[in-house]
Parts: C-alpha cells; structure tokens; sequence
C-alpha cells in the first residue's frame, strides 16, 4: 500500500515508518521538523519506497494515497505549551486537512488521539467511555481540549462523509529516539541521571503512570489500522507506577549515588493514570509485552550514545583549529 505517515520523523512515526518499510509498503513521510529529526529516518533516504516532504499540516496538500497515519502534533508539554497556538492549530487544523484528503482519495484515516482526553480523571483506570475531566482554559488544554476536538472532527467526517476512521488513545509511551529535552517523566530522569545530576521528581512522587514500550505501541496500532474497529481503542500498559517508583528504577540502572530532587506539582497534572485495555484485547487481541526493566535498559541505551556523541561532537567544535 501507499500509507502517508505525518509527524513520521518524530519518536512515534519513525518507529511505525520502520515497521512499515519493513513490510513493504510505500511510505511518505511528512513531517516539518518542530518536534521531528532526519536521524530518526536517515536510513531510509535512499530507499526507493520511501519519500520524505518537508511541510506543516496547517497548511493542505495533495497527495495520492492508501492510509493515512495522523501522528503530526508536539506530544510534550514542554513543547506543545512553548507555542500553544501553534498546538491547537495542528490538532484542529491539521486534522481537518488530513481529513479532507482522506475524504477526497478515500483513504483510511488512523488520528493518534491521547489519554490526555481524560484529563485528571476522575475515574480509575479509564476506559473508552470516560468522557474526562479536562480543564478547558488551563495551561495543557492546547493539546487536551486540541486532541478532543480532533476526535470530534473524525466522528463528524465519519458520519457525515462515510469516511473511514480509527481513533487510537495513546497513553505514556517510552523508548529510543525520545527527545532529550521534551521535558517527559522517563527523558527526564534518564537524561538527569547519566549527566549525574538529581532527578526532578514533582510533588512527593505519589502520582503514577503507566509506561508503554515503543514498540508494543506500534503493534497496536498498525493492528487498529488493519482492523474492522473503529475506536476509540486505548493503548497503553495497565502496569501503574508511581513516578518515586519510576525514579528509583532509573537511579538504579544509571547511577545510584545520584539524589532525588521534590519540586511542586504543575498545574492540571494528572495524579492518576492507568489505561482500561480491555477494547484492545478484545477487538486487536492486543496487550503489551516489554517489562519496564528491559525497555528501561534499551532507552537508557540509546541516550548514553547519543549523548556521547553530542558530547564528542562539542569536543570537536572546541578542538578545531582556527580557518584563517
């Protein structure tokens, strides 16, 4: 097939590009670089299935294709409140672009959604249902209240134009390719601990999370994708922690002599996460199956090299002799 992937460069997208490259499929990817990097894909530059496009889903395209995966949207707070205009632009905007050319080349439409639709919920764990309790003017709702009227667009262009959707609620997601700095609980304090610095836990550590390996997430949802279910499906481990748990984890596998720093709580952070996946079992006959140990390890991993490498490569900017 021809499948479109947008946010493809980022650290979803690209391991769902791999998957897909690997099995033989067309694959554009677009992406505009806010969020995304060319390392994340550089392998497949020269493949003949692969096409990258610069270009931002605000704006509309056209192109030809079989499927379209909606990944395009800063999924870090630091990132989608640096310009939250920006953020719900993407999220509505974009959506709707990404609709309109599933409707005009009848495609099938994939939106990642979020468990960020829950909002600190009141309701635990959560399932599909749960219509959420989520601050409509504070200070994550650019992506929140962005990712619900996403949803609701989809429904509106399914109803109303007959096209073809599926909706997939992505809860905590980990693993190679993370950003350094996209300020996300797991980045954070592996990051913090390999430069041996303490690790910012905020509030006394109480609130938990599940964490879902990357590459279990990418199963579900290319199985959603292939699937008769629309959704809303969500997709998570049901495994809870809580972030003290997480920190400890990390300290342990990085550094233990590194301290733990208790910083206050911002503001609408969830105190409780935990997805129901009950809908995925039953409809994808999907469930996670990555320990938190091992894809702790294959994180840790891949920044220890990257942060090598920058470092080498700062190293080398220092040591160059002068152009005269």
């Amino acid at each position: 097939m021809r499948i479109l992937v947008t946010g493809g460069a980022g650290f979803i997208g690209s391991h769902l590009i791999d998957r897909l490259m690997e099995q033989g499929h067309d694959v554009l990817c677009l992406d505009n670089f806010y969020t995304g990097h060319k390392r994340n894909i550089l392998k497949w530059f020269n493949h003949p299935n692969f096409e990258l496009i610069r270009h931002d889903v605000t704006e509309p395209i056209r192109l030809e294709v079989d499927q379209i995966y909606h990944l395009a949207c800063p999924a870090s707070p630091v990132h989608y409140q640096y310009n939250p205009v920006k953020t719900i632009k993407t999220n509505v905007m974009g959506t709707l672009n990404m609709l309109g050319l599933a409707k005009r080349v009848k495609a099938r439409f994939l939106l990642a959604s979020t468990s960020e639709v829950y909002g600190d919920p009141e309701m635990h764990p959560q399932t599909e249902e749960y219509r959420g309790n989520v601050n409509p003017i504070g200070i994550r709702s650019c992506y929140d209240e962005g990712k619900r009227v996403a949803e609701t667009l989809a429904f509106d262009y399914h109803r109303q134009n007959d096209v073809d959707i599926r909706i997939v609620r992505i809860f905590n997601t980990y693993g190679p390719r993370m950003l350094e700095n996209d300020g996300r609980v797991v980045s954070n304090f592996v990051v913090q601990a390999l430069r041996g610095q303490p690790l910012t836990v905020y509030g006394n550590g109480s609130q938990t999370r599940s964490f879902c390996y990357v590459s279990d997430l990418v199963e579900g949802i290319m199985r959603l994708m292939n699937s008769d279910f629309i959704g809303p499906v969500n997709l998570g481990n049901p495994d809870e922690y809580t972030i003290l748990q997480l920190a400890q984890a990390v300290q342990q596998m990085v550094n233990p002599d590194v301290a733990i720093d208790f910083k206050p709580l911002p503001q609408d952070d969830p105190r409780r996460r935990k997805p129901d996946i009950t809908r995925a079992k039953t409809h994808l006959d999907w469930q996670p199956t990555v320990p938190l140990q091992e894809g702790l390890q294959r994180t840790i991993e891949d920044f220890r090299a990257r942060l090598t490498e920058a470092a080498q490569s700062d190293k080398d900017k220092t040591e160059a002799p002068l152009q005269i």
